[in-house]
């Protein structure tokens, strides 16, 4: 298994490069280009554009022994014009996708204008939740102030990453899961145990942060230089070499 800094590098060479090319010599509409590791999601104006990067993102990758993951690799419309677009032709409300443990949603700001939302994706919640009902299994019979100080860092942890601009419902339901489960966990001590919701619920006052978004929105002059996006390749490369645990 190949490391991930070296798949990074390789993935430099076969798509990052070879990207950039394409768009200086095949684009005449907008096209932005994101790549975590072995995600990438690739943004167009124009979705003719779209599909001829598609076809040729594929023939470049099968030249380095890639290949596009079949289940994960779609091309939608998606962007500020989206749901106006896909309205007139009645085809229901633009797709969402998910990159980096976010679903990315065309939305709309309390103006009325277009606003990306993102959204943890529940998955990826739930699994988090799950390392903490386990840990709490080891921790049951510490002090409470040693659990606090435990839980406190963990969902500022957690904050710190998912706390962007219209999550906030998220984060809260994050926050009140792990209440839940360190009472469930208090309560396990002892069949005599008197941790009420109310009693837990003055504890994670005291020891687990409130919810805050932490990321705030760009500033005006950059939201106003965002590309009109219309369509948007996600994709997921995989190979004998380059593989994810």
């Amino acid at each position: 298994m190949v490391s991930p800094l070296l798949a990074n590098v390789y993935l430099h060479y076969a798509f990052d490069l070879w990207a950039a090319r394409w768009r200086q010599r095949e684009v005449t509409g907008t096209m932005i280009i994101l790549r975590y590791a072995d995600d990438i999601v690739v943004g167009f104006e124009k979705e003719a554009e779209a599909r001829r990067f598609w076809d040729a993102m594929r023939a470049r990758l099968r030249e380095f022994s890639l290949s596009l993951h079949p289940e994960k690799t779609r091309l939608i419309e998606f962007g500020r014009f989206a749901a106006v677009t896909r309205a007139q032709r009645r085809v229901g409300k633009p797709e969402t996708f998910s990159f980096l443990g976010f679903t990315l949603i065309c939305g709309k700001s309390r103006q009325g204008q277009f606003q990306l939302k993102r959204k943890t994706r529940p998955d990826r919640m739930r699994a988090k939740l799950q390392e903490i009902k386990e840990e709490l299994r080891w921790r049951m019979h510490q002090p409470i102030p040693d659990q606090g100080r435990w839980l406190r860092q963990v969902v500022i942890g957690f904050f710190a990453y998912h706390a962007v601009p219209t999550n906030s419902a998220a984060l809260s339901a994050f926050r009140y899961h792990v209440t839940c489960l360190w009472r469930r966990s208090l309560r396990r001590r002892s069949q005599k145990d008197a941790s009420t919701w109310q009693r837990v619920t003055r504890l994670a006052d005291d020891w687990l942060p409130k919810p805050k978004i932490l990321h705030p929105l760009a500033a005006p002059a950059v939201r106003r230089q965002t590309p009109k996006v219309g369509a948007v390749c996600g994709n997921s490369a995989r190979t004998d070499l380059v593989q994810r645990g």
